[in-house]
């Protein structure tokens, strides 16, 4: 008995020395009879004995015991890695990985991209509106960075009774009314004008505080629409790359006294 408690440190130092993994595991049969105690045959003779279940089972135990410990001293050490990448993640906004590139499409300084379907004409020239003039125009928006699912899409009746300024949206520029992205993208169109804008996911998008889409639009105008918007804005686990086609409808020129000169509709 004495003898085999006294064997066990030399055992787990070997181990150890070994490999300190193999220091807590459960060893096995054959190096577990190789911890016995010693008796003595009435000859004088060293004979190993087998130990007793009891001194075996203590023996089991108390290396089962340090295998937990390690085990969970494994997992507290991972623990804090594991967070710093999730944080990362989300600090980043998106795992840069996920996002796609468009290569038709014109990158800007800003950081949006575009592609122009039809250049605009207008009598006022156009194409350099500033901060007091408002623009009404038409959109359509995409989860492009995400199986492509339109949140805002025009598929119903056009012309006649349907065609009214109510079906567009307005802004003022400057007014902080617009996303940033699409505010930028409108400066230099003319009305008539058709353009596609694919806005990352960050400053030049929907903000973060405005998940009602109350504050700053366009607001996607059905429930469904909303919904799907949303679930890519708010999951980082995904691209949340967006697509918007506009089309500018017309211009109304600030007058600089709080009124519009009401431009051409085109």
């Amino acid at each position: 008995m004495v003898s085999s408690i006294l064997l066990l440190p030399a055992y787990l130092a070997a181990s150890w020395a070994v490999s300190p993994a193999l220091a807590f595991q459960i060893p096995s049969r054959s190096s577990a009879t190789t911890i016995t105690s010693l008796s003595y045959s009435k000859h004088g003779q060293q004979q190993p004995e087998e130990p007793s279940p009891s001194n075996h089972d203590s023996i089991m135990e108390v290396v089962s015991r340090r295998s937990a410990i390690a085990t969970t001293i494994s997992s507290l050490v991972l623990l804090p890695t594991i967070a710093a990448h999730a944080t990362d993640a989300e600090d980043q906004g998106y795992s840069p990985k996920f996002v796609q590139s468009y290569d038709d499409f014109t990158a800007t300084s800003e950081g949006w991209s575009y592609k122009d379907v039809k250049l605009g004409e207008s009598k006022d020239g156009g194409g350099d509106l500033r901060d007091g003039d408002r623009v009404v125009f038409d959109w359509s928006g995409y989860t492009i960075g995400y199986f492509g699912r339109p949140f805002e899409a025009k598929g119903g009746p056009q012309g006649g009774a349907f065609d009214k300024d109510l079906e567009y949206f307005r802004t003022i520029l400057g007014s902080k009314k617009l996303i940033p992205g699409l505010e930028c993208a409108l400066r230099n169109m003319k009305p008539g004008g058709i353009r596609q804008v694919i806005l990352p996911y960050g400053p030049l998008s929907y903000p973060t505080e405005d998940k009602e889409h109350e504050l700053v639009g366009p607001k996607p105008t059905t429930f469904s629409g909303m919904r799907a918007l949303n679930f890519v804005l708010e999951n980082p686990r995904v691209d949340r790359t967006l697509l918007f086609n506009i089309k500018v409808i017309r211009v109304d020129r600030s007058d600089g006294k709080g009124g519009f000169i009401r431009g051409e509709k085109i």
